[in-house]
């Protein structure tokens, strides 16, 4: 019998390095996927079906809503986001520790409908960071950028809720936490029970 997968959440302020993280963390871990989310909005130009997002009609998504099929969903804007309870639940069948990049709401949601799931939230050092993090992008104007400072205040406010916390100030030891988390996890009670099970009753004859 293989262990059973662990359902991660990880959560972060605009800035803080998450998607970042999680991409280091998955170039070194073969045992982690992110989950494909379902969307309605348009695909841009690089984007791939079923790598980026699973994109589908607002149609298709709210049948999927009536259905129950999502283990957490989202409007954002005029678009809206989901988690597929299904796909999840056949990554962590399989002993695949399954990672949900989305935010504290959506992680309340979550929590709700799998209270053993491991959430995790990083944080920048500092405010004055976070600032030149989001101006060094280049990519928005000074307004865009201050619109996300108040948002990331906001979702700041909410790491308690979390079982873990990782302050990225410097990348490789960030990621060394995160990457601890996963091994700590995988070396539980529980898990270990499962893997090891037959040398574990031959321990006990």
């Amino acid at each position: 019998m293989v262990a059973l997968g662990t359902l991660y959440i990880i959560s972060a302020p605009s800035g803080a390095g998450k998607t970042s993280l999680v991409k280091a963390l998955l170039a070194q871990d073969n045992q982690v996927r992110v989950s494909v989310s379902d969307t309605t909005r348009d695909m841009r130009e690089g984007e791939v079906s079923g790598i980026d997002y699973n994109f589908v009609s607002m149609d298709t998504f709210d049948q999927q809503i009536l259905e129950d099929s999502y283990l957490e969903y989202a409007d954002v804007f005029t678009n809206k986001y989901g988690t597929s309870q299904k796909w999840v639940d056949a990554e962590l069948a399989k002993g695949v520790d399954v990672i949900l990049e989305i935010d504290w709401q959506g992680a309340q949601q979550v929590r709700e409908r799998v209270p053993n799931a491991v959430s995790i939230f990083i944080l920048p050092p500092s405010q004055q960071e976070l600032r030149a993090r989001l101006q060094g992008r280049g990519t928005d104007e000074q307004s865009v950028v201050e619109h996300r400072m108040e948002n990331a205040v906001g979702e700041i406010e909410h790491y308690p809720e979390f079982d873990y916390l990782i302050i990225n100030d410097q990348f490789d030891t960030a990621l060394t936490e995160l990457a601890t988390i996963f091994h700590a996890q995988r070396l539980s009670l529980k898990q270990q029970q499962v893997k090891h099970r037959v040398m574990l009753e031959g321990l006990l004859k």
